[in-house]
């Protein structure tokens, strides 16, 4: 899953150990996410959507598979 975590962060002018700090995980978690090696929990997609004032949605980009509802 794709994210702007890495943008919203740099725009807050914020280094990933601070980031870390404000959302309380290690800085490792958020260079991970960062860079897609991990998706947050729900519980921490929601600490990070709160942090920045977004909704999940606008920060985390659900790639769709293949999947079509109509069929």
């Amino acid at each position: 899953m794709e994210n702007r975590v890495e943008q919203l962060r740099k725009d807050r002018g914020l280094n990933q150990e601070d980031f870390a700090r404000a959302i309380r995980v290690s800085r490792q978690t958020v260079s991970s996410i960062e860079n897609g090696r991990y998706n947050p929990s729900l519980e921490l997609a929601f600490a990070i959507s709160d942090f920045f004032g977004l909704s999940i949605e606008e920060i985390f980009i659900h790639e769709r598979s293949g999947f079509d509802e109509k069929e």
